[in-house]
C-alpha cells in the first residue's frame, strides 16, 4: 500500500537558486528517492519558485512570525527537511532546530555556536588562527590598521560581496568605513593570488558532528557580485587536508563553504571566511561528480553514509550563464490540491483564462477510486472461488498446523466458505499488505498453477463496477460545454494491463468522452510506463498542441508529474486522501515509530508486516 514515500524538502529564501533545486530533483531520480520540492520566498516572482513542485510566499526574515510561519508550513505540508540558501536566516533556523524537529522536520544547519563563528568575520579569523591556519591580519578599527595598502574592508556579517571594498589608501579606507558604519566592519591585509572555494558536506547525524563526507576545492576563475561565473575543480591534497582540520575543529552539520586565497608569490593558503550552508557555486561541484545532494538524501534515510573524499573529477571547468523564465502566472509550479472540488475549480480557472488549451488526466485514483476496482475484482474472484470449492467438495478454509488465524468479519470461527467470507478474507489480507488473492487461493486448498493463473486472469480481466468521482464527471462535462474544449483536447495517460485498463475506461464511460487515450503498455511494453516521457510526447503530437498549453493531472508526484514538467507541460498534483497508494510522510513516521525502514519493507527482511500495515491502515482510513 505504501510503495513510494515522498521526501518533502523546503528551501527558504529560494530566490535564484535554480541550480540547487534542479540538483535535488536530479539526485532524487538518480537515487530512486522520490522528492517533492517546496520553495519559500518573500517574493512570489522569485525565479527558482517556478522550478519547484510547490511554492509558498513567506514574511520577511526579520519578522517575528518568520520561524512560526515556517514551522506551520512544515507541519501542514509534512516537510522532512528545511534547507537554507542565504546567510540572513541561518542563526534563527539554527536556534529553532528543536522546534522544527517537534513537528517532524529536520533543518540542514549547524548548531548556533558554529553559525556565530562563521557569521562574525572577527570570530572566523580568530577560529582560523586557532586551527593553525594562515588568515589575513584582521582589525576592526581604521585606527588599528598598520598594514600596507591596498587593504580590504568588509561588513562583519556580510555576504555576496555587498559593501566589500578594496581601499587603495587611508583616505579611501576612512570613506568606506563611514559607508559601512563604525563597529560593523573588519579590515584585512589584501592577499593577491588565486581565489579558491571548498564545498564541504559533513554528516547530519547528531552523534557524528564534524565528520566530512565530501570535500571539493575549486578555483574561482571569474566572479560577479561575489557569485562565481567560471570555476575549475582543483583536488589539491593540501587544501583537502586543511579542510579536514577546519571540519574537525568546527564540527559543523551538513554543508559548509570555505573561501581561501593561495598567495601568488609564496603559495601559502590564507583562509578568509566560512559560509555554513550550500554556496552559490556548490552545484558546480555536484556536476563534477561530488554527490552532495545524493548523500544528503541518503543520510536523511539512515545517517550512515560512508566517507567519500575527492569524488569530484579533477580539472573540469564550468562556465555559468543567465537564463530567463516568464513569471506572468504561477502555473509554472505544480500546485498540490487535496480535494476534487479544488482540482475542478483550478482547471476551470486555467481554461477560462485561456492559459490551457488541452487537459490530460491520469485515471486510477485520479478520476475514480481504485479501491472500487479492487473490491469489484475481489467480488468476482470470491464468486469464482466459491464455485470451485463447491466442485471439489471443500467447505472450510485450510490453515497450517498450529496456525492462529482470526476469522475476519463475515466468516465464522470454523472458517466456513461463503462468497462473503472469501471476499472478507481477501479484503482483510489486502489491508494487511499481503498477497490477497494468492493467499485466498491457497487457503481454499488449491495449489496448482492452473487455478492460480485462471483466478488472477479473472481479476485482471473482469468487468468492473466503477463510478467517476462526481467532481470529475462534472468537470469533463464542463470542459466540453462551457469550457469550449473539443473532445480531442481531452486525454488520458494511464499505466497498467491494457485489457484491464480498457475495461475500466468502458465501465467509467470515458471511451466516448475522451478524445485521446494512451495505455502506456500499448506503446511497446512496460518500459513505456510513467515516468517515461514518451506517452506525453505522443499525446502532445496527437493533440497538435505545444507542451505549455497542456496540463496533466495526476495523483502520483513521482510517476505522473516529473516527465510532463520536464517537457514544459503544466501539472497538478491531486493529493487524493482516498488513494490506495500512500505518498505522505505520515507513512514514514509510522514505519519510524515501529523501527522499520522503507528498504526493509521493500525487501521483506524480518519485519512485523502485519503490525506495520495495520497501523498504516488505521492512520489512513483503510481499516
Amino acid at each position: 500500500m505504501a510503495d513510494q514515500i515522498l521526501t518533502r524538502i523546503l528551501f527558504t529564501s529560494v530566490g535564484r537558486r535554480v541550480e540547487l533545486v534542479k540538483a535535488f530533483q536530479e539526485a532524487g531520480k538518480k537515487n530512486k528517492i522520490p522528492v517533492w520540492i517546496i520553495g519559500a520566498d518573500l517574493r512570489d516572482d522569485a525565479p527558482a519558485l517556478f522550478f519547484c513542485d510547490e511554492a509558498v510566499k513567506v514574511c520577511r526574515i526579520d519578522d517575528e512570525d518568520y520561524i512560526p510561519q515556517l514551522i506551520r508550513i512544515c507541519q501542514e505540508k509534512n516537510v522532512d527537511l528545511v534547507i537554507p540558501t542565504i546567510d540572513t536566516d541561518l542563526y534563527k533556523l539554527s536556534e529553532a532546530k528543536k522546534r522544527f524537529e517537534a513537528v517532524g522536520t529536520k533543518v540542514l544547519i549547524s548548531r548556533p555556536q558554529v553559525i556565530k563563528t562563521c557569521r562574525d568575520k572577527r570570530n572566523t579569523a580568530r577560529f582560523f588562527e586557532e586551527c593553525g591556519l594562515n588568515t589575513p591580519v584582521t582589525v576592526d578599527k581604521v585606527s588599528e590598521f598598520k598594514g600596507e595598502f591596498p587593504c580590504f574592508i568588509k561588513p562583519l556579517d556580510g555576504s555576496s560581496s555587498v559593501n566589500a571594498f578594496r581601499a587603495e589608501d587611508k583616505e579611501e579606507l576612512e570613506a568606506f568605513a563611514e559607508v559601512i558604519g563604525e563597529g560593523k566592519y573588519i579590515i584585512q591585509q589584501y592577499i593577491k593570488g588565486l581565489e579558491i572555494t571548498v564545498d564541504i558536506l559533513c554528516s547530519i547525524s547528531q552523534n557524528d558532528k564534524g565528520c566530512p563526507i565530501l570535500i571539493t576545492p575549486r578555483k574561482r576563475l571569474a566572479v560577479r557580485s561575489g557569485e562565481v561565473l567560471k570555476t575549475e575543480i582543483f583536488m589539491d591534497e593540501t587544501i583537502i587536508n586543511e579542510a579536514k582540520i577546519i571540519v574537525d575543529e568546527l564540527k559543523p552539520t551538513g554543508p559548509i563553504t570555505v573561501q581561501l586565497i593561495r598567495e601568488e608569490k609564496t603559495g601559502r593558503d590564507y583562509y578568509i571566511e566560512i559560509n555554513p550552508r550550500f554556496g552559490g557555486g556548490a552545484p558546480l561541484s555536484m556536476k563534477a561528480g561530488a554527490d552532495m545532494v545524493g548523500s544528503v538524501l541518503r543520510l536523511l534515510k539512515d545517517e550512515s553514509e560512508p566517507l567519500k573524499h575527492g569524488k569530484a573529477k579533477d580539472g573540469l571547468v564550468f562556465s555559468r550563464f543567465d537564463d530567463s523564465i516568464c513569471i506572468n502566472s504561477r502555473e509554472y509550479t505544480c500546485p498540490r490540491l487535496k480535494t476534487g472540488e479544488e482540482v475542478s475549480k483550478y482547471i476551470k480557472g486555467l481554461v477560462s483564462r485561456g492559459e490551457v488549451k488541452a487537459v490530460v488526466f491520469d485515471m486510477d485514483d485520479t478520476l475514480y477510486s481504485e479501491r472500487e476496482y479492487i473490491e469489484s475484482g475481489f467480488n468476482a474472484v470470491a464468486d469464482e472461488l466459491f464455485k470451485l470449492t463447491k466442485e471439489v467438495g471443500s467447505s472450510t478454509l485450510e490453515t497450517d498446523p498450529g496456525e492462529k488465524c482470526d476469522a475476519p468479519e463475515g466468516m465464522s470461527e470454523e472458517k466456513i466458505i461463503t462468497v462473503d467470507s472469501l471476499y472478507a478474507f481477501m479484503l482483510k489480507t489486502f489491508e494487511e499488505g499481503k498477497r490477497a488473492i494468492d493467499l485466498t487461493i491457497e487457503k481454499c486448498g488449491f495449489s496448482d498453477e492452473g487455478t492460480k493463473k485462471k483466478i488472477i486472469s479473472l481479476y485482471r480481466n473482469h468487468t468492473p463496477k466503477l463510478t467517476l468521482y462526481p467532481w470529475a464527471d462534472e468537470l469533463i462535462s464542463w470542459l466540453c460545454t462551457k469550457g469550449c474544449l473539443s473532445k480531442d483536447m481531452l486525454g488520458i495517460i494511464t499505466d497498467g494491463n491494457p485489457n484491464g485498463q480498457h475495461r475500466k475506461l468502458t465501465a467509467l464511460g470515458l471511451d466516448d468522452r475522451i478524445g485521446h487515450i494512451i495505455v502506456t503498455d500499448e506503446l511497446g511494453g512496460a518500459q513505456f510506463r510513467k515516468p517515461c516521457d514518451i506517452a506525453y510526447r505522443v499525446m502532445a503530437l496527437r493533440m497538435q498542441e505545444d507542451y505549455e498549453s497542456i496540463i496533466y493531472i495526476g495523483n502520483n508526484p513521482t510517476k505522473d508529474l516529473k516527465a510532463p514538467r520536464e517537457l514544459g507541460m503544466k501539472t497538478l498534483f491531486f493529493d487524493n486522501p482516498d488513494c490506495v497508494h500512500v505518498f505522505d510522510r505520515n507513512v514514514a513516521q509510522v514505519l519510524s515509530d515501529l523501527k522499520i525502514s522503507h528498504q526493509q519493507i521493500m525487501e521483506g527482511k524480518g519485519i512485523p508486516a502485519d503490525k506495520a500495515m495495520e497501523e498504516l491502515g488505521k492512520k489512513h482510513g483503510f481499516i
